[in-house]
């Protein structure tokens, strides 16, 4: 097995962590502006396989990252599912909602998302041909809770309080929802699998709003039913879950869940995540994004410090969350440089 991220998630301790960077295809890059524009419109560049498949390779061909992520985005299944989804500039996305039995009935089932996915699957197609063999080709999807909080709510919340709310006051709906995202998650991942993904992450943005047992029954649970669904259609993919804002709930995930590595948010320290989380598998993370902004010597202290901490067990470079727009470049060359001189 020659790429260093698959050794990294089979559990190897390599000299030099293997790298890459959540939304490392975006509008930090002056290319991926280009063919933004050259789409029309973000929808239409996540259903546009050439054009997705460009953009994810764009900062392959920029920096050398030892992971490509597809291009998509979390809300593909929702839409796939028979919600309205569009974008409205400088805001985010916005979705028609899920807030009773009646809209609960009123969804697509699970078998019929593939005909509004299957771009998404011929991106990964695309991809698996593209890529330098050195580079691995990481699949993803939204984690059931997150992807929950903008179908009810419609649109991203500060707080997810729409979700809280649907959560304690009629647990029957929010239930059979999360059920339903899980089911779709399980088949959307197993797609992209079949169609040459050879990792796969689940990114929980909001897992942290969830506390106690709520934590336990609608992050960790959904988890675990995907992650072993995945494991059982196919053996040896490995699956990269993303908790984020978990705290003290992070350690633990890798057996509660299954999942072949955890990637930690920069809210905790990498000694500490070294200490109590590294002993049960790879760990990814966890550069505060905000370094590749201001760049300098705080970047390269900080990186240095984080790959010096989780340097006694399998670790993937990366940051605690996905690069912002307003990042520069050369600070992302410069983090990388710093990690690479680390051998």
């Amino acid at each position: 097995m020659t790429k260093t991220i698959l050794r990294a998630l089979a559990g190897e301790t390599q000299a030099v962590p293997p790298i890459w960077m959540m939304r490392q295809a975006g509008r930090y890059l002056p290319e991926y502006r280009a063919t933004r524009e050259q789409a029309g419109d973000f929808l239409s560049l996540c259903y546009n396989p050439e054009l997705a498949a460009e953009v994810t390779l764009q900062p392959i061909r920029r920096y050398g990252f030892d992971a490509a992520i597809l291009f998509a985005d979390i809300l593909l299944l929702p839409q796939a599912l028979g919600l309205d989804l569009w974008f409205v500039k400088g805001e985010g996305p916005r979705l028609s909602t899920v807030t009773s039995a009646e809209d609960f009935r009123a969804l697509k089932p699970v078998h019929a998302i593939d005909d509004t996915l299957s771009p998404v699957y011929e991106t990964v197609k695309i991809l698996s041909r593209e890529l330098p063999s050195e580079t691995t080709l990481i699949g993803f999807a939204g984690a059931p809770w997150t992807v929950a909080t903008y179908m009810i709510a419609g649109r991203g919340t500060p707080d997810q309080g729409p979700a809280h709310a649907l959560k304690d006051g009629n647990r029957e709906v929010f239930e059979q929802l999360l059920g339903k995202i899980t089911e779709g998650t399980i088949e959307y991942l197993s797609r992209q699998i079949d169609a040459g993904a050879e990792a796969v992450k689940i990114f929980d943005s909001w897992a942290g709003s969830l506390k106690g047992e709520d934590f336990d029954r609608y992050v960790v649970e959904p988890a675990r039913i995907i992650t072993e669904a995945l494991k059982r259609r196919h053996p040896g993919v490995p699956v990269i879950a993303f908790p984020r804002q978990a705290g003290e709930k992070y350690v633990g995930f890798h057996g509660a869940t299954g999942a072949d590595c955890v990637a930690v948010d920069d809210s905790v320290s990498a000694a500490w995540v070294a200490e109590h989380v590294q002993p049960a598998g790879c760990v990814q993370g966890n550069l505060a994004s905000s370094h590749m902004v201001t760049g300098g010597e705080d970047l390269v202290r900080e990186t240095r410090a984080i790959v010096e901490a989780l340097r006694g067990g399998p670790h993937i470079f990366n940051l605690g969350h996905g690069i912002t727009p307003d990042a520069d470049p050369e600070n992302v060359a410069l983090m990388i440089e710093t990690v690479r001189s680390m051998g």
